[in-house]
Parts: C-alpha cells; sequence; structure tokens
C-alpha cells in the first residue's frame, strides 16, 4: 500500500484503466477468478444477438432479471477513491471497461465508457437510441411471468437464468422503425467504436504512467492500452486480486481489493 502511494505520488498525470473489479464492492460480481479464467459462461457473442431469435430472446429474459441488479449498485470506496483522484487533478483520463455508470455516478467526469453503457438501448437498424429503464418496463409488461423471476446477475448486465422456456419470451422492436434493439455496449464479437479508442490512446501520451484498477486484461481492449503504455515507456501500477494479462509489464503489483487499496484517497 506504501508502494502505491508512493507510485500516485510520482506520477501526477494518471491514466486509469478500470475493470470489473472495480465494482465487485457495489455488488456487482466480476468475470474471471484469480487465474484469468471465466468464472460463469462467456457472455453472448454479438454474432448469436442478432443472427439467432432465440438467443436473443434468452439474452432479453436473462437481463430483465439482471438488470435490476445493475440499477440498484451504488459507488463504493474506489469510484469515490478515483472521483477524488481526478477533482485534485491527478487524473488526466479515466477509461473503464465496466458498464454500470458507477464512475459518473460517483462525480467522475473524464470518462471514457470503453464498452458503452447498459443503461442506454441502441436500434440497429436506425441508431436511435432510448432509456433501458422505459424498455425494462416494456419488457416486465409483455412477460410477467419473467418479471418475478430472480438469478444471479453478471458484470455486463446479463443474468445466469437456467432450466427456462425462453420461447414464449417477447422482445419488443424499436418503436421508431422496428429495427432490433441492443444494449448500447460493445458485446463480445464487436469491435470497440475506434473514435474511443482513439481518445484513449492520445490520453496515454499525456500521461506520466498508467494505473489499472480491477481488470485482469484478458480482453485486447483493455491489454493494448498497457501494451501502448510500456512501449511509450510509461510506467504500470495494476490492482487486481488475481493475476493479469500484462503482469510482466508492470513496475507495481497491488494484490487487493480496489476499495481498500484506494480507501485512503476518497
Amino acid at each position: 500500500m506504501a508502494a502505491l502511494a508512493d507510485f500516485v505520488a510520482r506520477h501526477p498525470r494518471l491514466f486509469v484503466l478500470t475493470g470489473a473489479g472495480c465494482s465487485t464492492d457495489s455488488g456487482i460480481p466480476d468475470y474471471r477468478d484469480a487465474d484469468g479464467e471465466w468464472k460463469r459462461r462467456a457472455p453472448i457473442m454479438l454474432q448469436a444477438f442478432v443472427g439467432n431469435a432465440l438467443a436473443r430472446k434468452r439474452y432479453w429474459a436473462r437481463s430483465l432479471a439482471g438488470f435490476r441488479h445493475m440499477r440498484q449498485a451504488r459507488p463504493n470506496d474506489a469510484h469515490y477513491a478515483l472521483a477524488s483522484l481526478e477533482r485534485t487533478g491527478r487524473i488526466a483520463q479515466l477509461v473503464t471497461q465496466n458498464v454500470d455508470g458507477l464512475h459518473q455516478s460517483a462525480g467522475s467526469e473524464k470518462v471514457i465508457d470503453l464498452h458503452g453503457r447498459i443503461d442506454t438501448v441502441r436500434c440497429l437498424s436506425c441508431g436511435r437510441r432510448s432509456s433501458r429503464e422505459e424498455l425494462q418496463l416494456e419488457l416486465e409488461r409483455r412477460n410477467p411471468d419473467f418479471a418475478s423471476l430472480d438469478a444471479v446477475s453478471a458484470p455486463d448486465g446479463d443474468a445466469d437464468l437456467d432450466q427456462v422456456a425462453f420461447e414464449r419470451f417477447d422482445v419488443p422492436a424499436c418503436d421508431h422503425c422496428g429495427g432490433l434493439l441492443k444494449p448500447d455496449v460493445v458485446f463480445f464479437g464487436e469491435n470497440v467504436p475506434a473514435e474511443r479508442v482513439q481518445r484513449a490512446m492520445a490520453a496515454i501520451d499525456h500521461s506520466d504512467a498508467m494505473l489499472v484498477v480491477g481488470s485482469s486484461l484478458m480482453v485486447y481492449s483493455g491489454y493494448r492500452f498497457a501494451a501502448a503504455a510500456a512501449e511509450a515507456g510509461k510506467p504500470i501500477a495494476a490492482i487486481n486480486l488475481g493475476r493479469t494479462r500484462a503482469d510482466d509489464l508492470l513496475t507495481l503489483k497491488v494484490t487487493e481489493r480496489c476499495a481498500t487499496a484506494l480507501r485512503d484517497w476518497r
């Protein structure tokens, strides 16, 4: 912890990347175990969501339960600490792989939502964005039998809901053009919008060091920033309970819960 405090003190303009481990103390589970392996089944692929009607019904039925947990989550000490560090000018840019919006709820403003936000829905045909809260009410109205089901949620707003007949689940279409509705988040098999990546990469150039908070960096969308920071000669520190894909690039590794490690900056 002393080494982490020293790292932050010596690098006044931090590029921060956060992952699922940053939100576990808010009651949102993470994806991977200490070895970087999946704790649950991998999230739905974009190709399955778009091309398979039953897979799409299954996703929305599970998400009906999962979103209830997501919208009840509140920021924890890690979120508040990072917001505090931003207010004192210590954070040049915060990039989050999470879709929960908890950094903004805690007061952070320099946030790039790399994978989007679960509280927004986008039509794949006309591009119109709408509130997930409104869709939640419509899903409950159309599927009252599913509205009462509960399940273990996931970081992306999905949930483990098994042994249920999904064929009868009624998914509404876009009320503007009749197109397919999708959470405004980046699914597996989908590219992160180039503009977000470019903004994040530019921020690395203007930072003194990188701080990884609660990410195993197992997916390339996050690992690429650690690789870029290392190539630019920027020191990298990570707070994570398990191994990361970038362990060999790290200057400092803190094996601790994110909320515990960052609490003193709150």
